[in-house]
């Protein structure tokens, strides 16, 4: 009987920081952080490709490659964003000269909590991360973080066609990291116009900034979960309405939170947690005019309560799109976080007691 190797898989998730809504614009900057929840995945050599995701459900799922698409046997739409994953990472290898072999992936996840009902971790692009390294570990490649993270990157926009894959950037290179989004059309560009993807990943991708950055020693993270699920495309719609129809608002959220975020950026290089605590402030009072200009429900009252009990002890603000979710704070002691964690307990708000994960894609 044929002996074959299992490789084990671990991706973090992430959570927005600072820079919501503004990293979709060019080289404008967002923080975003890796969390100590993850997905994890065994790939080993088969006789025919199986997929299984057990907590969605799907197990043995079979599928064939035409050198061109995945075809899976279940037509289930959580499957899209693997679908586009394998397919990527195989015209990669075609491109190289190495043909596909069949597989068995299995994927579980420890972003959403027990009945499955998402924390807003990045669930969607840790599994496209989760998927692309195992299959560079199943041929025994050993990429560069900038080639998974641009792997991934494409993956996604097949499936997505947008977004500023922040929580790539997050779930490939681990830890705290500035962030500057690449320049989405010209992706879009070469993607239609089916240039090599061996040439699109050797390039350099205009405006893409990921640096791993250091927060100031006594800065405290603190995560609150809302219960609620976010809906982020109407939000999205909404916000991109508001840039249409009153750009001259818009474009003052875009200057405020910048603003924000380099402040954010200058506390990390200068060690100042005060500097910090304030200018995650500041980047909540760009994101709620935001939120009143466009009309958008992006501090729900539970959130709201979230951030207005963080402000006692620090601050406090959405993460990432906003509107359910998470909210998170800053503080300076550990028995602030504490008074915290139990005022937000009284109000029925779950703290995740995440730790940054140190570790990308392993």
């Amino acid at each position: 009987m044929m002996q074959t190797t299992t490789h084990h898989i671990k991706v973090p998730g992430k959570l927005m920081i600072a820079g919501e809504y503004s990293v979709l614009e060019p080289d404008r900057r967002a923080i975003v952080v890796a969390v100590n929840r993850y997905m994890n995945a065994e790939i080993k050599e088969n006789d025919r490709n199986l997929l299984s995701l057990p907590q969605l459900g799907l197990n043995n799922v079979t599928w064939d490659f035409d050198e061109v698409e995945v075809n899976f046997s279940s037509s289930d739409s959580k499957l899209t964003f693997i679908r586009n994953a394998i397919s990527t990472f195989n015209s990669f290898i075609v491109e190289k000269s190495i043909h596909p072999r069949p597989f068995s992936l299995l994927i579980t996840s420890e972003l959403d909590d027990s009945s499955g009902k998402k924390y807003g971790l990045g669930s969607s692009a840790a599994v496209v991360v989760t998927t692309i390294t195992s299959l560079f570990k199943f041929y025994e490649l050993k990429p560069t973080a900038e080639l998974i993270y641009k792997l991934s990157a494409i993956a996604h926009f097949k499936t997505q066609g947008n977004g500023s894959c922040a929580d790539i950037a997050a779930s490939t290179y681990g830890g705290w990291i500035q962030y500057a989004a690449f320049t989405s059309t010209w992706l879009l560009d070469e993607l239609r116009k089916e240039t090599p993807l061996l040439k699109i990943v050797e390039q350099r991708w205009p405006s893409l900034l990921i640096e791993n950055i250091s927060p100031p020693k006594d800065l405290i993270l603190c995560v609150g979960w809302t219960g609620n699920i976010a809906a982020t495309a109407p939000m999205v719609t909404k916000i991109k309405h508001l840039r249409d129809s009153r750009p001259s608002e818009y474009v003052n959220f875009i200057e405020q939170s910048e603003k924000a975020v380099s402040s954010l950026i200058n506390s990390f290089k200068k060690n100042d947690s005060v500097l910090a605590i304030s200018s995650l402030k500041l980047n909540r009072e760009a994101i709620k005019r935001l939120s009143d200009s466009a009309e958008v429900n992006i501090e729900t009252p539970k959130l709201k309560t979230l951030i207005q009990l963080a402000d006692k002890y620090g601050s406090g603000k959405t993460s990432g799109a906003g509107g359910g979710d998470c909210g998170i704070a800053f503080v300076q002691k550990e028995k602030d976080a504490e008074y915290l964690y139990n005022e937000w307990k009284s109000e029925d708000i779950l703290p995740l007691r995440l730790n940054v994960s140190k570790y990308g894609a392993l």
